[in-house]
């Protein structure tokens, strides 16, 4: 996690990123509390969620308003938008992650987003608005304010009953 220090002016948006299910269940599911910098785009968010939860950054991702269908949201951003012309790939209607700010799209206190990582697989994360702040001195971003829960293992055999019951 690559950190900096940020400019008195600049906020600190303060995200509760939870694992959930297919049906969009939190309940007793680890989560994070990450401080990300306004500036950051979704990709640089997508990259530290997936750090905070020791995953490897090795796949797509998109964010969905959408929280239990994400191919029906109206609001979307995929990596597959960044990628597109340079892959071959049909053209998708969602917007881009890498061009994409943090505070563009969490636009207001409880706002939520869902964000899917591999889609083979399908992580999927409640990212919530927890709230904006000012950076706080001599502290440096981005920031794992609080984790709670040990997190599944990415590859491997995921025992569901501990995490969604």
């Amino acid at each position: 996690m690559k950190k900096h220090k940020e400019k008195q002016e600049e906020k600190i948006y303060i995200l509760k990123v939870t694992i959930s299910d297919v049906f969009g269940r939190v309940k007793g599911t680890p989560h994070r509390i990450l401080a990300i910098p306004e500036r950051f785009t979704l990709y640089r968010l997508a990259k530290e969620i997936t750090n905070a939860f020791g995953f490897y950054f090795d796949h797509c991702f998109g964010f969905f308003d959408n929280l239990k269908v994400w191919a029906k949201s109206n609001e979307c951003y995929e990596l597959f938008k960044d990628i597109e012309k340079e892959q071959g790939l049909e053209p998708t209607n969602c917007k881009s992650v890498k061009k994409t700010r943090v505070d563009r799209v969490f636009n207001e206190i409880g706002k939520k987003m869902l964000f899917l990582f591999d889609y083979g697989d399908e992580w999927l994360f409640i990212v919530e608005l927890k709230g904006i702040e000012p950076p706080k001195q001599g502290t440096k971003y981005p920031l794992i304010v609080e984790s709670v829960g040990d997190a599944p293992p990415q590859y491997g055999e995921v025992e569901e009953d501990k995490f969604y019951n």
